[in-house]
């Protein structure tokens, strides 16, 4: 586990990508999504989930990082 998200409360979202070793850094290269909507969607009262266009970009993005079948559900409801 990463220094930086030790003792943090985090969204599902977040916890994948500490689970990973994913930085929300990686994500906002890889998807083009502005870093402060990667850090509110990794804080657990932000578990709504971004809209759609941002969802699909960072969907893609962690399927090319990490090579898994993910898609919305497992993160945002």
């Amino acid at each position: 586990m990463d220094w930086f998200s030790l003792g943090k409360r985090r969204s599902k979202f977040g916890k994948f990508l500490d689970q990973n070793n994913i930085t929300q850094q990686d994500i906002v290269k890889k998807s083009g999504v502005s870093r402060g909507t990667i850090s509110r969607l990794c804080q657990p009262e932000h578990e709504e989930g971004p809209t759609m266009k941002n969802a699909r970009k960072i969907i893609k993005a962690i399927k090319d990082i990490t090579g898994k079948n993910i898609d919305y559900d497992d993160f945002w409801m």
